[in-house]
């Protein structure tokens, strides 16, 4: 079976529903991690399951990468 690939020049985007923001005004109030300590500060993860699929999440996408 042959998998149809479309090369990412060819790729254009929909913005069918004029209602969708942009990239742009999803990130426009949200803040910038500029250290690691900031990333690493307490209250980062609202709770121990979010941290635990945040956890598991990379370790299997860095397990992917070694196949």
């Amino acid at each position: 079976m042959e998998v149809p690939m479309t090369h990412s020049a060819d790729y254009t985007p929909h913005h069918d529903d004029p209602a969708t923001p942009s990239l742009d005004e999803l990130f426009r109030n949200v803040p910038c991690v500029r250290t690691v300590e900031e990333l690493a500060s307490p209250g980062i993860f609202e709770s121990d399951e979010e941290l635990e699929e945040f956890l598991a999440f990379t370790y299997a996408a860095r397990r992917a990468d070694l196949a």
